[in-house]
């Protein structure tokens, strides 16, 4: 039998409010590591284990799990395979993917964002657990924080929306953690007008989706200055996610490269697992890498780059932070707007996590909330030099 059902004694209805999960691998180590992590929080529990696709689609009816961490390579069905057929039975599931770090299932993965999943992870390899500690700490996260967006969209109950056809492989954001707009009020800044000689850019998870949708409009932005991008993502992720970003934009778009010289036309996305800044080097502005501890819990992480693009542009830096969990971008953003230059945020609605846009909003940093489709509108007029 490939299913194995935890707390069978105990119907799934009564074990509270935790978060329902269902683990799909076909790992049993895996599934037993991801059980216990899981089973350790006071908030979630894990409802069912399947060995396949097709034991989680065979289950899901029964089971009705809030989220399901979805391995991509198994036997009967795979996991691109089975999503769709998940959330065609459960259209507000949420589907965390799981992966190991090849640039196939790197592809895989952010392939399944347009299909509707809402997030994916990186998982070390079954017989090389070293990096199993940041694997717990991320999944956890994921799993808290998305399920919770999912919560507060059912208990608030509005009309469910169609989603709109994806326009690449990554740009279609997942509409079962999408949530009304937030009541909270904050506070917003006039816009320093300062014709900005850089863009820079910081997200995270439900990041490609939202990057892929902006680069469509970014490139008459990328003939005037450089685009530098941090998105939390492990390596090969990031060598992925700069091929679909150059599609939509149509405009070179590479991982950094220590020493590399920064220009107008091109587009650059910090490489997984290393933090990405600028520095001056004789008359050039180039790219400076490194593998330093981690920042906010991520490499790369987006304050880095924000804080060193000061010494470069000075006041002539316009930041957007993107959907995201923590608190990433904050700081920088703060020391950008200290030193002239502006910060665009993301609003709550079309985050599929307002952690980081939601943070620098409340910070008071920001010159402009706005959903993800108004953001490459309002970036041309200001590198138009219209700041209305």
């Amino acid at each position: 039998m490939s299913i194995d059902l935890a707390a069978a004694s105990r119907p799934v209805s009564q074990s509270g409010d935790r978060i329902q999960i269902m683990v799909v691998d076909d790992s049993a180590i895996i599934r037993g590591i991801i059980s216990r992590w899981i089973e350790a929080e006071a908030d979630m529990t894990v409802a069912v284990t399947c060995r396949t696709g097709l034991d989680a689609v065979n289950q899901i009816d029964r089971i009705k799990p809030d989220v399901v961490i979805l391995d991509i390579e198994m036997p009967d069905m795979d996991g691109i395979t089975a999503l769709p057929l998940l959330l065609a039975k459960k259209r507000d599931l949420v589907v965390i993917m799981a992966s190991t770090l090849t640039l196939r299932n790197a592809e895989i993965s952010l392939k399944a964002l347009s299909l509707g999943a809402a997030d994916y992870i990186p998982k070390p390899e079954s017989n090389h657990l070293g990096g199993a500690d940041a694997f717990k700490h991320d999944l956890v996260q994921k799993i808290r924080h998305l399920s919770a967006r999912l919560r507060r969209r059912r208990v608030a109950s509005p009309p469910l929306v169609p989603a709109a056809p994806a326009t690449s492989a990554v740009a279609a954001a997942p509409a079962a953690v999408m949530a009304p707009p937030s009541a909270v009020k904050f506070p917003l800044r006039a816009f320093n007008k300062v014709k900005p000689r850089a863009l820079l850019i910081g997200s995270s998870t439900g990041g490609p989706q939202a990057l892929t949708v902006l680069a469509t409009e970014l490139g008459p932005i990328v003939d005037k200055v450089p685009v530098l991008i941090t998105q939390h993502m492990p390596p090969t992720f990031t060598t992925i996610l700069a091929q679909h970003v150059g599609r939509a934009s149509g405009r070179p778009t590479q991982e950094g490269v220590d020493g590399q010289i920064v220009s107008p036309g091109n587009i650059y996305i910090a490489p997984g697992g290393l933090h990405m800044r600028v520095k001056t080097q004789g008359v050039n502005t180039v790219i400076a890498l490194d593998d330093g501890p981690q920042i906010n819990f991520c490499r790369p992480a987006v304050d880095p780059l924000f804080t060193s693009a000061i010494e470069i542009w000075r006041s002539d830096v316009l930041a957007v932070i993107l959907t995201g969990m923590g608190s990433d971008g904050t700081r920088g953003g703060k020391e950008i707007v200290a030193a002239g230059g502006n910060v665009i945020a993301q609003d709550e609605a079309t985050s599929v996590v307002w952690g980081m846009p939601g943070s620098a909003a409340q910070a008071g940093i920001c010159a402009a909330v706005l959903p993800l489709n108004q953001i490459g509108q309002k970036l041309q007029r200001v590198f138009s030099g219209d700041f209305s």
